[in-house]
């Protein structure tokens, strides 16, 4: 007779087969594995894999530091996990809880990467049945029902596996949609609800109707896949990170346009980075903490503020759980910049690509100064960072400078065959010292990966190494182009820390072009305002200061944001309320 797992779990072990090199090596783990050696079967070969007994493992973890490829993980929890959801395999990733789906309401996951956001999202949409941990031999639909007896998920899951109510996903890789599908927009927009003019619109899809699908932008790729998911008839829709490769404008477009959904009677789940999208969309909000690769749980519910800041302070003390060493705080660094030495001055400046131009006004940029840019899509921010970084002419205006200038372009290319290690080796003498190991390889999180081909990490992985490489450079001026795309709030957190202090020791100069404006907010000491028409015409002034470039912006967005003031981080205010409708009276978008 089956029976459902609810045994408490005190420790994990997780085997990466993708890193494991089992005929490569003479299997330290098992050789200097204490249980082993006292005649237990704690860590065996099995089939070509190794495999870690949990319950007879005593987390010394001496197997992870004796694996020399980094194949080995072992946690010991500081609180005993039940009511496992899902597991992929023996020592495999596996899934605590789930979120609860409510109609009329935007419920919001907010995790870091590889923590079970995505699997909570397919298990919830249907495309993966849970099975409760016994992945040998799965339970049937009712033992399932079961588990969440007496709970807001057991009538969901009752209608989900009888087919009473209709799901939609929207995934979180967008840009496969070329590899997959052919054709034109047109022709992938399915109007099920007959609001095909209504979303298109709202979306600013209707000009790239007839465009073919293998020739769109990353944003509008994005906005694509929002439409579709939209278009159809659902009940529940489910959004895995909306507001990837979308700019600051189309970010809160996305947010109210999936709003209006909720509006509608729907219920809609969001999985997102972005904690100013997040702010505008959700009304209640699951944390999502564990350990990359090794295992995710779900919090209880709690409304939107409360569940952002629980999660930045990394301790949720309703269950005293702290999941985080340090809380993440956004508070200002104390004392507003001023430049001494001009590293790089540029003439006015103006270039014309097609049907598009756009100019800006001369400027300076100083040493040790962080210089943030931001502004809609399609404005000409890349191409000023292409003209500084001399990949191309300006029309007008003639750029003499001689700095050596490190450029980290908008799309990554993953064309290089070796290793991590072996291409950041090829770019700096300094790779393995303890120096460049603490200034660059710890703070992106990059031990675990050296070892790891270029061809296979993630979009997230990919992006942290291309941030490495760009550091690594014997350069004067960095230029970084979106390096907050792919990254958690927490990775794009470190690299802000991480990016100050490296600019400040090193007494380099960086100029940052990205959409998440708390990263923005954190890192710039001036910033550059790019407006205009997308895709028509674009313009920018000269450097200011961070709160007139960020009061300007916002109000051209219609947006407010205020600072918390616990945690110091910026916060769109719900359009509408009393906080917005007093900010904007005193024409202060922008509140410090």
């Amino acid at each position: 007779m089956y029976q459902v797992k609810s045994m408490a779990t005190s420790r994990i072990a997780v085997v990466d087969m993708n890193k494991c090199r089992f005929n490569e090596c003479d299997k330290p783990c098992i050789r200097f594995c204490p249980g082993v050696r006292s005649g237990d079967e704690t860590i065996l070969a099995k089939d070509d894999k190794i495999i870690i007994n949990e319950d007879l493992c005593i987390g010394c973890g001496i197997c992870t530091k004796k694996c020399q490829f980094k194949a080995l993980t072992v946690i010991n929890l500081a609180h005993e996990l039940t009511d496992i959801v899902h597991q992929y395999g023996k020592n495999s990733f596996r899934v605590y809880g789930l979120p609860v789906i409510k109609k009329g309401e935007v419920i919001g996951l907010l995790g870091a990467n590889g923590i079970g956001k995505t699997t909570a999202l397919q298990i919830l949409s249907g495309s993966i049945r849970p099975n409760l941990g016994n992945y040998d031999n799965p339970p049937q639909d009712a033992d399932i029902i079961k588990k969440f007896r007496g709970t807001e998920l057991q009538n969901y899951l009752i209608d989900l596996f009888s087919g009473k109510i209709r799901t939609v996903y929207k995934p979180q890789q967008v840009d496969i949609i070329p590899k997959q599908v052919k054709g034109k927009v047109k022709d992938l927009l399915k109007d099920e609800r007959g609001k095909l003019e209504d979303i298109t619109g709202k979306l600013n899809l209707s000009g790239i109707m007839d465009r073919d699908i293998g020739k769109l932008s990353g944003g509008e790729l994005q906005r694509l896949a929002i439409a579709q998911t939209m278009l159809k008839d659902a009940d529940v829709y489910y959004f895995d990170e909306p507001s990837s490769f979308l700019d600051a404008k189309h970010r809160l477009i996305v947010a109210r346009t999936i709003r209006e959904l909720a509006a509608e009677g729907k219920a809609v789940v969001v999985v997102e980075h972005d904690l100013a999208t997040l702010d505008l969309l959700a009304d209640n909000i699951h944390i999502v903490y564990g350990h990359a690769g090794a295992y995710g749980v779900i919090s209880k519910l709690y409304s939107s503020r409360r569940g952002i800041n629980i999660y930045l302070d990394g301790f949720i003390r309703e269950e005293n759980i702290r999941f985080r060493d340090e809380a993440i705080s956004f508070h200002a660094q104390g004392q507003v910049f001023k430049g001494v030495e001009k590293i790089i001055e540029y003439p006015d400046i103006s270039k014309k690509l097609g049907d598009f131009s756009f100019d800006i006004k001369k400027g300076y940029i100083y040493t040790g100064e962080v210089l943030g840019v931001f502004g809609a899509n399609a404005l000409g921010k890349t191409t000023f960072a292409k003209i500084l970084a001399g990949d191309m002419k300006a029309d007008k205006g003639k750029l003499e400078s001689k700095i050596k200038i490190a450029y980290k372009p908008q799309y990554l290319s993953s064309d290089f065959t070796g290793t991590v290690s072996e291409l950041l080796s090829s770019v700096s003498k300094y790779f393995g010292t303890t120096e460049y190991n603490k200034d660059i390889v710890k703070p992106l999180e990059l031990e675990g990966i050296l070892d790891n081909k270029i061809s296979t990490l993630s979009g997230g992985e990919l992006q942290r190494v291309a941030i490495a490489v760009a550091l690594s450079k014997d350069s004067d001026f960095i230029l970084l182009d979106e390096p907050s795309a792919y990254l958690d709030v927490e990775q794009r957190v470190k690299f802000s820390k991480m990016i100050r202090k490296f600019v400040e020791n090193k007494k380099k100069t960086c100029m940052i072009i990205d959409h998440d404006l708390l990263l923005l907010d954190y890192v710039s000491d001036r910033t550059v305002l790019f407006l205009g028409d997308s895709g028509v015409y674009g313009h920018a002034g000269c450097p200011q200061t961070l709160e007139k470039g960020m009061n300007d912006f916002l109000k051209e967005l219609d947006i407010t944001f205020r600072k918390e003031p616990d945690t110091g981080r910026p916060r769109a205010n719900k359009p509408g309320s009393q906080k917005d409708a007093v900010q904007k009276q005193k024409n202060k978008y922008y509140s410090k």
